[in-house]
């Protein structure tokens, strides 16, 4: 492991653990940050009001189309038994459009929107807090884990379990039955589970969560816009249950709660890939470096449609660990620029279907050595990420 750069040995490592070392970025690294952002065209960094609620309109008004779309589903000439299909449909629409609205609140919170914070916050707390999100909350955390991604000790979500957090002698554990349980699981209850008691994040001695301000994931600086995030939250509740009283709780379900379902599971989906496969590395102690975790993301291709929807959150990903401050309009031109640099460095699945790669997802990336300053994910019974990333080259 040396020729590349790493301060690590091979012996104790599997054969595609070997591999995939090739592919982690040497410390100290061959380019820098610098290198990066000189090599991406000047008017990539700079944020127009008029594109970015250009894509908030946009969005706003396929939800407001599609919302009145759905009156006709009630309508009564249209089928019991077919309104069992159309229902659905318009789960999955809206709640694909709504994926994009919190993608446009996640812009804000990172100041990619607007030269303005004032702007940035309100425009992130009316978005995300209609999908009820705690911006505030979740503004802060999620900029440590950008701070720090793939860190064992810093990192603030999908902080992976080792072997001894796992029964890994189990032999019911790592079953199909029991791995689409998992996934299911995660899918409906992933993202609350996060909110509520910080699943999948740091191990905290503490009940954390983000609506207490006095959770330890918060600081004191962050415990009066916890508050206020948490009091925004409550009215927008408090509307939900006015709402539910004058249209019924079946209307609100099929309108806004289903939809709002989707974007649980789409987060979760979309995240999960962004930040697990067998090839991603994480660093303990000093061998962790902000490049090297900025690096540590996979950039992913949902096809063209639920790209453009999600404001290809997924497949720039990359730059936008690199520069998260960039307009998110931009990171498709950036990233064209910053591949060359990045080489074999820039992490990439565009070939694995979206369903295929949470399954594989939840078959390969169980747990960690807890040994080590650079591990991968393992799974006990077969080394499947070498055959995956093969098929993938």
């Amino acid at each position: 492991a040396s020729r590349f750069g790493l301060r690590c040995v091979t012996m104790g490592y599997t054969a595609s653990e070997r591999e995939h070392l090739k592919k982690v970025l040497p410390n100290p690294t061959p380019f820098t940050l610098s290198d990066l952002k000189k090599a991406v065209p000047p008017h990539c960094f700079e944020r127009s009001y008029i594109r970015s609620f250009g894509h908030v309109v946009v969005d706003l008004t396929m939800a407001f189309i599609v919302f009145r779309l759905s009156y006709l589903i009630s309508h009564p000439v249209v089928p019991i038994p077919l309104r069992y299909v159309l229902w659905p449909i318009y789960y999955w629409v809206q709640g694909c459009i709504f994926t994009g609205l919190w993608v446009l609140g996640h812009e804000c919170g990172h100041g990619g929107f607007s030269d303005s914070r004032i702007v940035n916050d309100i425009t992130g707390m009316i978005l995300h807090t209609a999908l009820l999100v705690p911006y505030y909350s979740w503004k802060h955390t999620h900029g440590v884990h950008h701070q720090n991604c793939c860190s064992m000790e810093r990192d603030e979500v999908f902080v992976p379990m080792t072997e001894k957090d796992i029964d890994v002698d189990n032999p019911l554990r790592f079953t199909a039955p029991v791995r689409f349980f998992h996934v299911l699981i995660f899918l409906l209850l992933g993202w609350p589970l996060y909110l509520f008691v910080h699943a999948t994040g740091q191990n905290y001695p503490t009940w954390t969560n983000h609506f207490n301000p006095y959770s330890a994931c918060f600081g004191r600086k962050q415990r009066v816009g916890v508050v206020v995030t948490d009091l925004v939250l409550a009215f927008v509740l408090y509307g939900l249950y006015k709402l539910c009283l004058l249209y019924g709780t079946l209307w609100m379900f099929n309108v806004y709660f289903a939809p709002y379902m989707i974007v649980n599971c789409w987060l979760v989906v979309v995240t999960q890939l962004q930040h697990s496969d067998p090839s991603v590395p994480h660093y303990r102690g000093k061998e962790f470096t902000w490049l090297r975790g900025a690096l540590a993301t996979v950039d992913r291709d949902f096809g063209w449609v639920l790209n453009h929807m999600f404001h290809h959150i997924q497949d720039t990903h990359v730059v936008h660990h690199l520069f998260s401050y960039m307009p998110f309009y931009h990171a498709v031109e950036a990233t064209k620029y910053v591949a060359p640099i990045l080489g074999k460095y820039r992490l990439t699945d565009f070939k694995t279907p979206v369903a295929s790669a949470v399954w594989s997802c939840y078959r390969d990336c169980i747990y960690v050595p807890s040994k080590g300053d650079i591990v991968f994910y393992r799974t006990p019974h077969n080394d499947y990420g070498k055959n995956r990333m093969q098929k993938r080259e």
